[in-house]
C-alpha cells in the first residue's frame, strides 16, 4: 500500500514530502526550503533508475536531486504526518516545474 507523508526538519528549515511503498521505502520525494518553499528536490526513484540505466544519473540528480535510501521509519529526527495523495501530487508537480524552470535553456 502506498502512503504519503510530510515532516519538517527544524535544523535545516526544510519540509520533506514522501511517497512511500508498503515497506516504507521512498518512491518519490520533495524537499522544500523555508522561507518561501523553494524546491530543493523532486526526485522519483523510477526516473532515477531509468537515468542510471542510460548513464544519466548525475544529470538527473543535478536537476531533481536524489531520493532517500533507508526506509523512513529508520530516520532519526523525522515525525511524519499523513498526507492525502492529491496534496502530495500538487506539491510534486509544483516542485518539478520549479526545478525544470531553473535549468538553462539551450540557445538557438
Amino acid at each position: 500500500m502506498t502512503t504519503w507523508v510530510r515532516c519538517f526538519r527544524d535544523k535545516e528549515d526544510v519540509w520533506f514530502y514522501f511517497e512511500l511503498d508498503a515497506d516504507g521505502y521512498v518512491i518519490r520525494q520533495v524537499e522544500l526550503q523555508e522561507p518561501g518553499n523553494k524546491a530543493l528536490t523532486a526526485a522519483s526513484l523510477a526516473k532515477w533508475q531509468e537515468a542510471q540505466r542510460d548513464g544519466r544519473s548525475a544529470e538527473y540528480e543535478n536537476v531533481y536531486g536524489p531520493t532517500a535510501e533507508p526506509p523512513i521509519p529508520e530516520w532519526e529526527g523525522h515525525d511524519p504526518q499523513s498526507l492525502p495523495a492529491d496534496e502530495f501530487e500538487i506539491v510534486w508537480s509544483t516542485a518539478r516545474d520549479e526545478l525544470q524552470d531553473r535549468q538553462p535553456r539551450p540557445s538557438s
